[in-house]
């Protein structure tokens, strides 16, 4: 008898208050680092009803007007409301400039590999990279749809599809395995706010998100409602949402950044940090490895986990697990990682260019990040995601 098991992901729109001071957190990091590449930050952000607040840590020459910096993203997410709107939203903000360590102005590209050795970690985290080949771009299924899901929500209020729609929004997708194997959808869950209650009503709300965001989104991605697929939309009523309703606060939904639980992730916050923080760009060079043996075809799912310790510039510790998928054993691929991966701090700012890419994109970089995941994306050209090795690792064996 074939075994079957249910496993649910979760995802939330942009105006969601973790993910819109997620955003604030990380525009105000773009804004640093495209006046300053070599600038140190570090940025807190919580709201809650009205009153937003960012506190930050910085060494930098760069100036940057906080507030200013929010209220751009408010207005962007569009919020736009009485209670909540980015003019009317008091900001309180904690500004502390730190000295200015001129070790770290160092141009990356130009970086010899003995310059690269000299420069270590000054933080100390286990982080995780995850790949597998449940979907196109070699993510788990149940994220991967709710990704989808949460952006069609977003899509449909900001084409006016469905313009009674607020910002804030959020969607549970489970998926149905089968002998370890994506099987069907078992159920989507919707929760969708609205600008005023009971405008519309329940009965229309439940029909406009199934016509216009569930069923277009499934189809698009070959996985069609059937008669066994449980269909939730706003199980327990209508909500108004946004700040108002609930706090937000920058680094709380790392599982939804990541790989919705199920793969293991570090818990630390991946949005508010400078490209010299090993707790960030180390999660991105590990789903970089991760998903360029899974593109080799070497398995069919990845982990790969990297420890690291304060003064130390390589990994401490490097697994790769593949949960019996491998083609070759687990502790051969640890091998060929180390070999065709640079895991060491400045070796994965000058592998991804990463000081320099808020410039270098319009409307900044990291803030695109801080809503719909960290991997996996679809709609951006993120260079961790990008299978350049795979072809490397498949002529190995």
């Amino acid at each position: 008898m074939r075994e079957e098991v249910m496993f649910t992901s979760e995802s939330v729109t942009e105006g969601h208050p973790d993910k819109l001071c997620d955003q604030i957190s990380d525009a105000v990091v773009d804004q640093f680092l495209i006046q300053d590449p070599y600038a140190r930050i570090r940025v807190e952000c919580a709201v809650s009803s009205a009153i937003l607040f960012i506190a930050a840590n910085f060494a930098s020459i760069a100036k940057v007007d906080l507030a200013h910096a929010a209220r751009k993203i408010i207005k962007q997410i569009g919020y736009d409301q009485l209670d909540f709107n980015p003019s009317g939203c008091s900001i309180l903000t904690a500004p502390k400039a730190l000295p200015i360590d001129k070790s770290y102005a160092f141009s990356t590209q130009a970086l010899t590999d003995a310059e690269i050795d000299r420069i270590p970690a000054k933080n100390q985290v286990t982080l995780f990279g995850f790949a597998c080949n449940q979907s196109p771009m070699l993510m788990p299924l149940p994220i991967y749809l709710a990704h989808h899901l949460a952006r069609q929500l977003a899509e449909v209020r900001k084409q006016l599809i469905l313009p009674y729609l607020s910002p804030d929004g959020k969607v549970q997708v489970g998926i149905t395995y089968r002998d370890g194997l994506p099987y069907r959808v078992h159920s989507v869950t919707v929760t969708a706010h609205q600008l005023e209650i009971r405008k519309p009503g329940i009965r229309a709300l439940r029909s406009d998100i199934r016509e216009a965001v569930i069923l277009p989104v499934l189809e698009r991605e070959g996985m069609p409602v059937n008669r066994r697929t449980r269909i939730h939309v706003n199980p327990d009523g209508l909500h108004l949402g946004g700040p108002t309703l609930h706090s937000g606060l920058s680094g709380r939904k790392n599982a939804i950044d990541t790989y919705g639980e199920y793969s293991r992730h570090s818990g630390k916050a991946l949005s508010g940090k400078d490209p010299m923080r090993i707790d960030r760009i180390g999660a991105y060079a590990a789903r970089h490895a991760a998903k360029n043996i899974v593109a080799a075809g070497l398995a069919d799912q990845c982990e790969v986990m990297l420890s690291y310790s304060i003064g130390q510039t390589k990994p401490v510790s490097l697994q790769v697990s593949t949960y019996g998928t491998g083609k070759i054993p687990d502790n051969a691929l640890s091998q060929m990682a180390v070999r065709h991966f640079d895991f060491r701090l400045a070796g994965i700012l000058k592998r991804f260019d990463l000081r320099r890419l808020p410039a270098s994109r319009p409307g900044g970089f990291f803030r695109q990040l801080a809503a719909y995941g960290h991997f996996g994306r679809t709609d951006l050209d993120l260079p961790w995601e990008a299978t350049d090795k795979a072809e490397a690792l498949e002529g190995e064996i």
